[in-house]
């Protein structure tokens, strides 16, 4: 059924309905990652506890521990994605909302060079020259919210990358750390190797990934946007004194795609954005 309701939809919003479902995939991935990390981790210590060994046990348990904080970070990552993807369904909407807009646009214009040539005097080519600027300032306030909600999507993605691989990093660290400890010289028959005596370094270790995942904090340039200068007439804030036939409203900084708008009926989604009211229900994840 979701695969259906995307061959119905405009070309743009139809090309992203493809990739919201590509990444869907992705990220249920990225959550089975995470739960085969943490079952490793537990069977790595379990095999450990077998061995008999006191050095591998105490290692290969903490290591465990280490591993299992890894499979963790995996499934924050999926979360984070979630919100990446919940802005471009954001954008997939506006895209169908706007399309009938669009399409209105393209004919008022072939309207206007075919009277243009049969009757340039005609008094119709005002009031299609007023609709053409009523469509173009709606189709414009379409593409500032894309635009804007593409820079808050792939901002969401890549801080989510970004802090992945920052804990990922941090936590394999100290997991060679741990590796230090563990003595592999070779013992000659007869010789007893002696017992194993890091057990509090190796605890310490596990105190100090702890401490530094607790006091992680992003270190990000921020992605700098330029929405909430523009002006109510969609004109640069420093130019808006221009004249405009059509003051679309703007709530939050946020271009909203005007309720005049030709095509299906809209609704708000609670992030503020036009949203197209399937008549099937929502779109499926």
């Amino acid at each position: 059924m979701a695969s259906l309701r995307g061959m119905q939809q405009p070309e743009l919003s139809k090309k992203l309905f493809k990739i919201i479902k590509s990444e869907n995939h992705a990220i249920g991935a990225y959550e089975s990652a995470s739960r085969e990390r943490i079952s490793i981790a537990s069977q790595i210590s379990d095999w450990g506890e077998a061995t008999g060994d006191d050095s591998i046990s105490d290692i290969s348990d903490k290591i465990g521990v280490l591993m299992s904080e890894l499979g963790e970070q995996e499934d924050l990552f999926a979360q984070n994605l979630e919100d990446y993807r919940t802005v471009l369904k954001q954008i997939r909407n506006t895209e169908s909302s706007v399309q009938p807009s669009r399409d209105h646009k393209a004919k008022i214009t072939d309207e206007i060079q075919k009277l243009k040539y049969k009757e340039p005097q005609s008094t119709k080519l005002v009031q299609l020259e007023q609709e053409l600027v009523r469509a173009e300032a709606q189709n414009l306030v379409a593409e500032a919210q894309t635009r804007q909600k593409l820079k808050e999507a792939y901002d969401l993605h890549s801080a989510a990358v970004i802090e992945r691989a920052e804990k990922q990093n941090l936590l394999a660290r100290h997991m060679r750390r741990l590796l230090q400890l563990l003595d592999d010289t070779p013992v000659v028959p007869g010789d007893l190797r002696p017992p194993f005596s890091q057990a509090s370094q190796a605890r310490q270790i596990l105190n100090d990934a702890e401490d530094d995942l607790r006091e992680w904090q992003p270190s990000l340039d921020p992605i700098l946007s330029s929405a909430s200068d523009m002006g109510t007439n969609l004109m640069p804030a420093s130019t808006a004194g221009g004249t405009s036939t059509v003051e679309p409203s703007v709530a939050g900084g946020e271009a909203e795609v005007p309720a005049q708008l030709e095509g299906p009926e809209k609704g708000r989604d609670v992030s503020g954005s036009t949203v197209v009211q399937q008549e099937e229900g929502e779109y499926q994840r």
